[in-house]
């Protein structure tokens, strides 16, 4: 049984209701503010950004004003559910420079070195998004010199770097970014 078919389940619809009020809760916009986070990331106006594992739009919203206009966001979940919300929160908010897409982060159908930055926020470390594979598929979608920025990172650096398909290049508010090799 796979995430999405899990997720349709009662079960999987109370875990998803759980993690979904944990994630909008008062607490983390307190503690962890998205545009404070946001500030960890390099200057990404005007780019061509993937946000993967966007979840209930947490930082969706707020990676899309920082774009502008010129810029475009594409948010990724494989999960419906998230996709739906997060679709329902950008109209709201009548962004247009933002795409929410339901995908797999492992494979996602995105064209070869055609984003300037991946943003992989509170998603990892998961069981269904082996790094070493989720590593392989940002370095195939990356420009030459795109970058790769996460966070929290504490467990994650040191594997990123072994791969050998980054460098690190900047560490600001939690936020580790890598510049694509």
């Amino acid at each position: 049984m796979n995430t999405e078919e899990i997720s349709k389940t009662k079960v999987g619809q109370s875990i998803i209701h759980l993690m979904a009020a944990i994630m909008e809760s008062p607490l983390r916009y307190t503690f962890f503010s998205p545009s404070h986070v946001l500030e960890g990331v390099e200057d990404f106006r005007g780019q061509y950004v993937l946000e993967v594992g966007c979840g209930t739009g947490y930082f969706t919203l707020s990676i899309a004003r920082l774009l502008g206009n010129e810029g475009l966001l594409i948010s990724m979940d494989m999960l419906t559910q998230s996709v739906e919300t997060v679709r329902q929160k950008v109209q709201e908010a009548k962004l247009q420079n933002a795409q929410v897409v339901q995908g797999d982060a492992l494979d996602t159908k995105l064209e070869p070195v055609s984003l300037d930055c991946v943003l992989i926020f509170g998603v990892l470390p998961a069981p269904m998004l082996p790094l070493d594979k989720l590593l392989c598929e940002v370095h195939r979608i990356l420009k030459p010199g795109g970058r790769l920025s996460i966070w929290p990172t504490t467990l994650i650096n040191h594997a990123v770097l072994q791969s050998g398909l980054f460098k690190l290049s900047r560490k600001k508010n939690g936020v580790s970014s890598f510049i694509k090799v």
